[in-house]
């Protein structure tokens, strides 16, 4: 779901004519929330622009032309659709989307009549909440929120893997198919309108005319029969309500129907409508764009396919960067409300403002080298769902779609053929970004209804609890995992790594290294690292027999696939996965060898467990004594069909790779790289957590949140439809209201001014300086 739909704004070709405007000059200071360098080159006022994001240069390569602007003039204004400044930064986007008081998302007459968060405006009825500000539009995301909470969403994953399964066995015996009209605009449909309620004579009505709207080239005869299909829709959506209000279900619809506004009454059917059209049209084609750009990319790059395919908890991870590379919704506007300047630009009340997410997921002072797609980096800053207090509520619903849809492609489809000359994208990329055709050709296979995808283990957070600390080298702990009650842990697989989120909100993945017979203890080992951010120092800390920590997992990003024989090359801490995988080798009774380097004996953690398992077939290594591995000669006597694992510290892995393409084996390579630090985190130090209070002013009730919980764990218990999304204090999903104390700040949204006036604060990762906390819940 992206957090922006407009049914009409697309109805517009790429050439439409544009004037010339003049530039502005960039440089304003930065903050936590604005991470930049200030080395583009200012615009000169006598050159005009000719800015132009529906133009035919931007339609070909959106990324490059926004670069383009963005070094050379990174804010400015162009004459284009009666005039508007635009934007390229992921500092002045997001400072513009958090800020409604200055820059409204409300309609008004300024840049002309009709929807007012694109440009041009377009006709078309008004969508709540996108198209209201705070404290108007607060009102309906309470009505929302609580349908699209992380855990409202995780209970609708059986029916969409249901659903993913039986839109699949429609065409998988054929052999063929448009990956658009079969699979990615269906599912998305199907799942979307069986949750709100509408019957199943509806879905194929429903989601044909919210894909036209998008797709069709302006005034077009499909224009027009998306058009009358809207209307059908307005007309079904009335009818359901008025159904559930003398006859409620279990559904969607029933329960945004139940709801109340603060003085108690009802919601209005027109405003009922508004809101379900826009999560109709958020839920079907935008949904539709990410997975059909995803599945061309993937087509386009079949070394990441191999890895997906081989590696499926990888898609966990890769979904936030597929969301920054290939963001459905491609830009948004505002209108500014008073006089004020972004990047050195002055911008006048009734100036019409361009905020495109796909420049900000792209600039390099957050994403380094954003031209490339990397499945393993953490993306999770990017702005494909916006921020601020219009960030598209469905997020989480529209991640579990585009999961459901990849897994059942990579699983069923795995050497689908995409036909370049057939693909059509859409028209314009201004707004939307998309494809409106994709047919590919494939291996054909069985039906499989009833089906559904690999189940995830502990996908929401959940308490585990330690059991056992014990030294396992020179500042190196193993540390055991187990449920409170002492059961059974969903199985694992060597190559596995779980997730601990610590009570400062920081969240560490971990290769497991036990043993996987054990089913009730999960053990990891952690490396205290005294340059790093801070989080393998609070693990050191706080991991004591019978503290608590939130664990999601297993996921596995580095398999032990099938092999006749194996080469294991492990470096300090990456001995962790290495030390299953020789385990299970050892167990299966295949050859392999193992080398182990580290800096010092001291320092080399499980290395006598790894010699009680592999034997003779063990190399340590410790630097001080014999340097560093030969990798020329280990690497090259290999035979022709080994295997190599390799999992270390970045320049080791690098060398790695670098022998294994002179040698011609990169296809047997397999490398588990540490998770890169993120140095845009936020450092502080943990030690000093205390307990304090925290009032909640709506409800009446207080509660206490410990020096070892984070806030809002605490407050997920007592708030129904809390809003949260990334828990890093990135994406700026639960900023809150501070009525009274004064909050620690430890997100990256916040600017200086915003954390000294304390106003508000990210509860997934803030603390309180004092003894109590107010907030506006």
């Amino acid at each position: 779901m992206s957090a922006d739909i407009d049914f009409a704004s697309e109805q517009r070709t790429a050439a439409e004519q544009h004037t010339d405007s003049e530039p502005h000059t960039a440089g304003e200071p930065h903050t936590a929330a604005e991470p930049h360098t200030d080395s583009a080159q200012p615009g000169h006022l006598d050159q005009p622009s000719d800015f132009d994001h529906h133009s035919d240069d931007a339609n070909a390569d959106p990324v490059a032309y926004y670069a383009r602007f963005r070094e050379s003039c990174p804010v400015g204004r162009s004459a284009a659709h009666g005039g508007f400044h635009y934007t390229t930064r992921y500092a002045d986007v997001a400072r513009i989307a958090r800020d409604d008081a200055t820059f409204s998302s409300a309609r008004s007459d300024h840049g002309g009549q009709g929807v007012g968060i694109v440009i041009p405006k377009g006709p078309g009825l008004e969508q709540y909440p996108i198209e209201l500000d705070p404290p108007r539009s607060t009102e309906y995301r309470k009505l929302i929120n609580p349908l699209l909470t992380p855990e409202a969403v995780e209970r609708l994953v059986p029916m969409i893997e249901r659903h993913a399964a039986r839109v699949v066995d429609e065409f998988i015996e054929h052999g063929s198919c448009d990956l658009v009209r079969d699979l990615t605009n269906p599912l998305p449909a199907a799942v979307t309108l069986d949750w709100l309620g509408f019957p199943e004579d509806d879905w194929a009505k429903l989601a044909g005319p919210v894909h036209d709207i998008f797709a069709a080239p302006a005034d077009s005869e499909r224009a027009a029969r998306g058009a009358a299909g809207l209307a059908y829709m307005d007309r079904r959506i009335r009818e359901l309500i008025a159904e559930r209000r003398t006859a409620p279900r279990a559904d969607a619809v029933s329960a945004l129907v139940a709801g109340r506004t603060a003085d108690g009454g009802e919601f209005g059917e027109d405003e009922l409508v508004s809101v379900i059209g826009l999560l109709i049209a958020g839920g079907v084609d935008t949904t539709t764009s990410l997975t059909g750009s995803t599945l061309v990319h993937l087509a386009r790059h079949p070394e990441q396919r191999r890895r997906l395919t081989e590696s499926p908890d990888l898609l966990d991870t890769a979904t936030e960067e597929f969301l920054r590379a290939f963001a459905p919704s491609q830009s948004m506007a505002r209108t500014v409300t008073r006089d004020t300047e972004v990047g050195g630009c002055p911008m006048h009340a009734g100036d019409r403002v361009l905020i495109p997410w796909v420049a900000a997921n792209h600039d390099p002072a957050v994403f380094p080298d954003p031209e490339q797609v990397r499945l393993d980096r953490d993306a999770s800053r990017h702005l494909s769902f916006g921020i601020g207090s219009h960030r598209c509520a469905g997020a989480h619903l529209a991640r579990a779609m585009f999961r459901a849809m990849m897994t059942q492609v990579l699983t069923r489809l795995p050497d689908y053929r995409v036909i370049e000359e057939g693909l059509v994208p859409y028209p314009t990329r201004g707004n939307q970004s998309g494809w409106d055709a994709i047919p590919v050709v494939f291996t054909p296979g069985p039906r499989a209804t009833g089906t559904t995808g690999a189940a995830r283990a502990l996908t929401a957070p959940t308490p585990l609890r330690v059991t056992s600390v014990r030294a396992a080298a020179e500042g190196v702990v193993a540390v055991g995992l187990g449920l409170p009650d002492g059961g059974e842990l969903p199985a694992w697989r060597p190559g596995a790594h779980v997730e601990l989120r610590l009570p400062s909100g920081r969240l560490r993945q971990y290769s497991l290294c036990g043993d996987p017979a054990d089913t009730t203890t999960w053990r990891i080992g952690v490396l205290r690292e005294p340059r790093g951010r801070g989080g393998s120092a609070e693990l050191h800390e706080l991991a004591r027999p019978g503290a608590t920590f939130t664990v999601r997992g297993p996921r596995n990003h580095f398999p032990l696939v099938d092999a006749p024989s194996y080469l294991f090359l492990a470096g300090g801490i990456g001995v962790t996965p290495i030390l299953a995988m020789v385990r299970e080798a050892a167990g299966r009774g295949t050859p392999f060898s193992v080398v182990y380097g580290g800096r010092t004996r001291a320092t080399m953690a499980f290395a006598g467990e790894l010699a009680a398992v592999a034997g003779d077939a063990l190399t340590l290594l410790p630097q001080d004594e014999a340097g560093l591995p030969d990798l020329p000669r280990l690497l090259g006597a290999l035979d022709a069909d080994t295997a190599v694992y390799a999992c270390g510290p970045a320049p080791m892995l690098a060398a790695v790779e670098r022998e294994s393409a002179r040698l011609g084996l990169t296809d047997r390579l397999h490398l588990e790289r540490f998770a890169a630090g993120d140095e845009l985190e936020t450092a502080f130090d943990t030690t000093a957590n205390r307990p304090f209070e925290v009032r909640l002013a709506r409800t009446g009730g207080t509660l206490t949140v410990p020096a070892d919980r984070r806030l809002i764990e605490i407050l997920r218990d007592a708030v129904s439809g809390l809003s949260y999304d990334c828990e890093k204090g990135y994406c700026g999903a639960c900023e809150t209201r501070v009525l009274a104390g004064t909050p620690e700040h430890r997100d990256s949204v916040l600017s200086d001014e915003e954390r000294d006036a304390g106003r508000t604060m990210m509860i997934c990762v803030g603390r309180c300086r004092g003894d109590r906390l107010v907030l506006d819940l």
